[in-house]
């Protein structure tokens, strides 16, 4: 894959590649100046992305509308409307100095999917519907996944009086034209099933050739803190055989994560664990360190991986406690969010839609967070990912071609068509 060679796909798709590039393109111009890519909620652009999107829901003949948490929304109505909803999207807010793709691909395919149904004549016996949600990225508040936790149901009440600078969380929904005093009645219960396209992230598909990966699970993510204490001492004067260092035994620690976690990827189902939080006290060049605290990113694919790395933890620090001559705190989980699988009649119709297609694809599991593991509280949810070069992203550098969108498009096309039928069967 290069920007320069675009892979080859099926001359016949079904959606206009096109289309897909003016909107990629679009929103990518759409950013700080010297930052691109830069459009974060909450901001001035991040409404103009908005009004660039909401003209082009509406040029495809759908019915535009902002929900209760500030999520824009275009309809298209089906035969059967008492059916329920279809709905596909992702999100079109980016981090800071972030990529063109994550997120916008995902709106820019689902809206694709919407006008290639017109262009084909085709109507759905259930209303179709594309979100863009908002905040999925960690926001200015320092939250994310704001408007598909707000359709959930299950946005934390306490968020809404976060602060940045004046505003706060309540206000900035408003200001992109949420209501967030109808938000606890928001959760949908007319959502049939949710699909959701996105750039993998990573380097798998593109390193195997292949154009679609059918996501089985969203990996749960669990944060571990924990706490080293030793005792601070002269940093010349302490000879070493009598320190009881804090910075030493952390380090130990780290390696020993590292091993853990390489030893739990080669098991079941995805994992991984990172310690991406480390701070030391008193941070003196001259004084043998008291007191480290690190923070663990740890994620699953699997709930009893998880439940064993923690069970395999503690004894891990209490060894090296004994062994360091320090002391290590209980291991204290800061945040626990539990997998979310794809739905099983999703997964299975997104294989045969890959089929029919002509997309070489695989099953694999997310290691990211994505708005796909909030809809999995209230409906059927399932994502499909593409690749990109490799493997980039949340960087300027981040690329997808065109092509790889455009065939993922064509693949949710499908998907919808199969699942207009499927749904109704499983009444």
């Amino acid at each position: 894959m290069s920007k320069s060679a675009p892979n080859k796909v099926p001359a016949n798709l079904p959606v206009n590649a096109a289309r897909i590039a003016g909107i990629v393109n679009g929103l990518s111009g759409i950013t700080e100046p010297d930052r691109p890519y830069t459009r974060r909620a909450f901001t001035p652009l991040f409404l103009e992305g908005r009004a660039f999107l909401d003209r082009r829901f509406r040029a495809a003949g759908l019915e535009t509308r902002i929900d209760a948490a500030g999520n824009l929304i275009g309809r298209r109505k089906g035969k059967k409307s008492a059916l329920g909803t279809i709905l596909l999207g992702s999100h079109s807010d980016t981090v800071p100095d972030g990529g063109r793709f994550d997120g916008i691909a995902g709106v820019a395919a689902a809206l694709e999917v919407a006008r290639a149904l017109a262009d084909n004549g085709i109507e759905l016996d259930h209303d179709l519907e594309i979100v863009d949600f908002l905040a999925e990225e960690v926001s200015i508040f320092g939250v994310s996944c704001v408007g598909s936790r707000g359709m959930a149901g299950v946005l934390p009440d306490g968020w809404l009086s976060r602060t940045q600078g004046d505003l706060s969380l309540r206000q900035g929904i408003v200001e992109v034209g949420g209501d967030p005093s109808r938000l606890s009645g928001s959760k949908r219960s007319d959502i049939k099933a949710f699909l959701e396209l996105h750039i993998e992230q990573g380097p798998v598909l593109e390193t195997g050739r292949l154009d679609i990966g059918v996501v089985t699970a969203i990996s749960g993510i669990t944060r571990i803190e924990i706490i080293v204490e030793g005792q601070a001492d002269h940093a010349g004067t302490t000879p070493m055989g009598h320190r009881r260092d804090a910075l030493v035994a952390a380090s130990r620690l780290v390696l020993e994560i590292e091993r853990l976690a390489t030893e739990f990827s080669r098991g079941d189902g995805h994992f991984t664990a990172t310690v991406g939080e480390f701070s030391i006290e008193p941070n003196a060049a001259n004084v043998v360190p008291s007191k480290v605290r690190l923070l663990i990113d740890a994620r699953a694919e699997l709930r009893p991986q998880m439940e064993r790395f923690l069970d395999t933890l503690q004894p891990l620090c209490q060894g090296l406690a004994e062994a360091s001559d320090v002391t290590i705190a209980p291991v204290n989980v800061i945040s626990d969010n539990h997998p979310t699988p794809g739905d099983a009649l999703l997964l299975s119709t997104l294989e045969q839609s890959c089929e029919a297609i002509g997309a070489k694809h695989r099953r694999m599991a997310s290691g990211a967070g994505h708005d796909t593991a909030w809809m999995g509280r209230i409906t059927r949810s399932a994502m499909i990912f593409i690749p990109c070069l490799g493997g980039r992203s949340h960087a300027p550098e981040e690329w997808a071609e065109n092509d790889d969108i455009a065939l993922g498009a064509a693949v949710l096309f499908d998907a919808v068509k199969r699942l207009d039928r499927k749904l109704q069967e499983k009444v």
